[in-house]
């Protein structure tokens, strides 16, 4: 494996581990607290003020609490939450420093913690876009596609419909009817997600349904399900897996576009988005609001389309048996077998074909 895949793939699994244990990196509250001999862990369960002998306030503010010479904490490098204010700057944006390393937004809140928890949302709202329209559009195209006739015109007839629908309209209107939110913004985006992917898994099924080894499995008396499943969408795997780092990219630069245009995820929500957003609103004073999510932003994506080309090259070698495509796809029909077919076929009182579709 060339040395930038290898960095690409380093890179994108920092972010993702660092995304996912944000609150080890970066949280206002300490890691572990030990106070007048009892010992809590504020980041992962809150505390009540009475613990603390606090009764005129519920929060506690654990910067300011006083611990004695027994008493000891153990706090995140970066002892900041994503929406706690800086309340020691007399106005804001901040500027970097050794207090916000990042610097603040306009609302005195820390930049690095933002990103960090951003970056999990983000994170979130791709993957499961991801998901949900690739399945939706293997089943849709290996369907189509396998059996042909007038399911596969009237699926292309509905496919053509969705795609003449205009996805920022319907957005809009659904922003103005319910309030956004993560389950809206991934409703609608699997809604049109999912028809460009179908083209792909069509064809491939349009290919594979007329090999040999297919008719093999239809002369022997298979039936559709087994080969649809055993034989076609496995088979037909390859441009979804190749495309799956590209529509990562796509879904993660259609949040943050969201975000930036106001109609993503609501405030005080963390969100790359809408630190670009007061980037170009302070770009003159606030520079740093621009420049770190977009650096994130840059070596995110770019370590996702180097995985993608690392991908696509793999795939363009099916003469090497043990390439990460193939062992990928043997796994994957290896699973399908365990939940939907067993693995031999009796066919007659002496004739077995393995799941190979061989005869022994």
């Amino acid at each position: 494996m060339s040395k930038r895949f290898i960095a690409a793939y380093a890179v994108f699994f920092t972010i993702v581990l660092a995304a996912l244990t944000a609150d080890i990196w970066s949280n206002g509250s300490p890691l572990i607290l030990k106070y007048r001999g009892e010992i809590y862990f504020p980041a992962l369960r809150e505390v009540p003020a009475s613990a603390f002998g606090i009764r005129d306030r519920l929060l506690v503010d654990y910067k300011a609490l006083r611990l004695s010479p027994e008493d000891w904490a153990i706090w995140a490098p970066n002892r900041w939450s994503p929406n706690e204010m800086n309340r020691a700057g007399e106005s804001y944006p901040l500027k970097p420093s050794r207090v916000n390393w990042l610097g603040t937004d306009d609302r005195g809140r820390d930049v690095l913690a933002r990103l960090l928890y951003g970056a999990r949302l983000t994170l979130l709202f791709a993957t499961a876009v991801w998901i949900l329209s690739t399945a939706i559009a293997i089943v849709v195209g290996a369907v189509a596609g396998f059996l042909g006739g007038w399911v596969d015109l009237l699926s292309q007839r509905i496919i053509e419909i969705f795609s003449t629908i205009p996805q920022l309209f319907i957005l809009i209107f659904l922003v103005t009817i319910f309030e956004p939110s993560m389950n809206v913004l991934i409703t609608v985006n699997v809604v049109f997600g999912w028809i460009g992917i179908s083209y792909y898994i069509r064809a491939e099924a349009l290919r594979i349904r007329q090999l040999e080894y297919v008719e093999a499995a239809r002369s022997f008396g298979a039936s559709p399900v087994r080969i649809l499943f055993r034989h076609v969408i496995p088979n037909s795997l390859g441009p979804a897996l190749t495309l799956s780092p590209f529509i990562l990219i796509g879904n993660v630069t259609a949040l943050t576009a969201l975000d930036f245009m106001g109609l993503g995820l609501p405030p005080p929500t963390p969100s790359w988005g809408e630190l670009l957003g007061q980037g170009q609103t302070y770009f003159s004073s606030a520079w740093w609001l621009a420049f770190f999510p977009t650096a994130v932003l840059f070596v995110l994506l770019m370590s996702v389309a180097l995985i993608g080309e690392h991908l696509r090259l793999r795939y363009e070698r099916p003469h090497r048996p043990s390439g990460f495509y193939e062992r990928m796809v043997g796994n994957i029909r290896k699973m399908i077998d365990r939940i939907f077919i067993r693995r031999v076929q009796t066919v007659g009182p002496k004739l077995r074909v393995n799941s190979a579709g061989n005869i022994h």
